[in-house]
């Protein structure tokens, strides 16, 4: 029996003798690599863990920016090609904690809307493949182009990750019409750059035709984004509108209006680096319109966003 699948059984034994299950969640991340190997790949070498205390040996320059995002632990292992030894697959699983981290750390590393129908979302290209599934984010790089393998390779890892976890609710909040695909992102900290906000997501959409109600051609661009703010209370949410108001007005102009969708107290203001805002509170949310060059399209897409909040 190899060496790998004595691991395996030890963590296995372990996990189901020893008193409560601090020490399996901790392993789950060992057991998530393929027992077996696509044809004409081998494994090279015994996988190597890493912590929040030597992530930054494996991956020095993006070790802070894993840590923003939670990360517990991560396994890195090398498949090699039996044919040529110059061609590789690197991979790593990253347990980052929870699924809003994951999606989190995954948003920040897409940089375009290829999806392979693989984990709850995932990208694919000639060389590269990463999904996220449960508080797991999976990267797939190979030194040659071979989509396939990194495709199978995924697949038998999102097999073994049994966490059924959904995406974070607030994805579903962001209205369809004129959302660029792909274009969602999630921040632990310091949203819009600033700290008062906190953690939140952010969506591009393009900007309606001037003369009809359509969104352009993905070619002309985005220029406009839609923001969620959350915190833990309400009280909290309702001080940093507060805080942005008074923000807005030490930079350029705020002032109180009424959304079209009423009921919801709304800031509307301007700054030189985001364009015009609008700022909305509701329950623990604040969501933001920023950069609309019409402020009819923002405050309908708004009113929408607020629709949808819980």
């Amino acid at each position: 029996m190899r060496k790998r699948n004595w691991i395996i059984l030890i963590y296995l034994f372990v996990c189901l003798s020893v008193t409560g299950d601090a020490f399996c969640r901790a392993s789950n991340v060992e057991l998530l690599v393929p027992r077996e190997t696509p044809d004409g790949w081998v494994q090279r070498g015994a996988p190597q863990v890493f912590t929040k205390e030597t992530l930054f040996e494996h991956i020095n320059g993006q070790a802070d920016l894993f840590l923003q995002y939670g990360f517990e632990r991560s396994i890195f292992t090398v498949y090699e090609n039996k044919n040529s030894s110059q061609k590789k697959i690197d991979l790593d699983i990253y347990d980052m904690g929870d699924v809003v981290q994951a999606f989190g750390i995954f948003s920040r590393f897409r940089q375009e809307n290829h999806p392979a129908s693989i984990g709850l979302d995932s990208y694919l290209d000639d060389r590269y493949a990463f999904f996220y599934k449960a508080k797991y984010f999976v990267v797939l790089q190979a030194t040659e182009s071979d989509p396939s393998t990194l495709q199978q390779l995924a697949r038998m890892i999102e097999s073994s990750i049994r966490d059924s976890s959904l995406p974070p609710k607030e994805i579903g909040y962001f209205p369809k019409s004129g959302l660029k695909l792909g274009s969602i992102e999630y921040y632990p900290q310091g949203l819009m750059g600033r700290q008062f906000l906190k953690r939140g997501f952010k969506a591009t959409y393009f900007v309606p035709d001037e003369t009809e109600d359509k969104p352009r051609a993905e070619a002309d661009g985005p220029d406009s984004n839609l923001f969620i703010a959350i915190f833990d209370n309400p009280e909290e949410a309702k001080s940093s509108l507060k805080a942005f108001k008074e923000d807005l007005s030490k930079r350029g102009s705020a002032r109180t209006a009424i959304l079209t969708e009423p009921g919801f107290e709304t800031i509307k203001g301007e700054d030189t680096h985001q364009g015009k805002l609008i700022i909305v509170h509701k329950g623990r949310y604040l969501a933001v319109a920023a950069g609309f060059e019409r402020e009819k399209h923002a405050e309908t897409l708004l009113a929408e966003l607020i629709n949808q909040i819980e």
